[in-house]
């Protein structure tokens, strides 16, 4: 895996201080989101704490875990490994306390949402991860919004994600074969978008609008094509989410920044990849 990942980390700088090492920092951060530990528990072995916290935050600012993500993704599509039948799908995340307390004014960076991705109901605070993953259950496209947020809402962003350079020249890919949805994304904006893009949309029809179609009679129109053996794909997405959330600290979020949360999400999404 780190035979993958070394080329693309960022070189030393031509002047100032060099790196610190990146394996060590990388398991670093990899073993407080597993674990869901404190920063300031992290073993002597891997180094301060203080680095790899900083790292996590510096290279989620300046994009270094996208464009790795990216390349990732890259090397794989040139193997044609990624499966390109995708699931669209979210989870809630319960956030600690902990995560809890981050300025609302004076945001420390463009890219963090004046929220910070943290939403309050009856269960309490909790952040609402949206992905999408290939047919092999491997994430595509991370995003996050607050706990309570819809999902219909975030399915563009979730879709424009998906961003898989090609090994030469030519425009990333960025379009899937088939699309699989759950009742939550029938809607005729995201049947819409998917159409005009040319991706077939696998997405069932809740009761209600099949009730408000009949009810219109003719002018109801005919119902939306469903296809009940390719929708039996649809657990890859429920899969790369009970993979996601083997790392504790993803299952529980307790950083107060989402940026930071979105980096670890990121990172697992890596070393998945690196996996194959």
């Amino acid at each position: 895996m780190w035979d993958r990942i070394e080329p693309l980390m960022p070189a030393d700088p031509v002047r100032g201080r060099r790196w610190a090492d990146h394996r060590r920092t990388l398991e670093a951060i990899a073993w407080k989101y597993r674990t869901c530990s404190p920063s300031r528990d992290l073993p002597e072995e891997l180094g301060p704490f203080q680095t790899a916290h900083k790292r996590l935050i510096r290279w989620a600012v300046d994009g270094t875990w996208e464009r790795v993500l990216a390349a990732v993704l890259a090397a794989a599509d040139a193997d044609d490994e990624v499966g390109w039948t995708v699931s669209v799908d979210s989870t809630i995340c319960r956030a600690h306390q902990h995560s809890a307390g981050a300025r609302k004014r004076g945001r420390p960076d463009r890219s963090e949402p004046e929220d910070h991705a943290l939403g309050r109901s009856c269960g309490g605070l909790s952040t609402k991860v949206h992905l999408a993953s290939d047919s092999r259950a491997r994430p595509l496209s991370i995003q996050i919004t607050a706990g309570q947020a819809g999902d219909a809402p975030a399915f563009e962003a979730v879709m424009a994600g998906i961003r898989i350079p090609w090994s030469g020249l030519g425009r990333p890919r960025t379009r899937p074969v088939v699309v699989l949805a759950d009742r939550a994304y029938s809607s005729r904006a995201i049947r819409g978008h998917l159409r005009r893009r040319g991706i077939r949309a696998v997405i069932p029809q809740p009761a209600d609008q099949i009730g408000h179609r009949l009810r219109r009679g003719r002018t109801g129109g005919r119902p939306p094509g469903f296809d009940a053996e390719t929708y039996k794909e649809r657990n890859t997405v429920e899969r790369c989410i009970a993979r996601l959330k083997q790392w504790r600290g993803l299952a529980m979020r307790t950083d107060k920044l989402a940026i930071a949360y979105q980096a670890a999400l990121q990172l697992a999404a890596i070393l998945i990849w690196t996996r194959r």
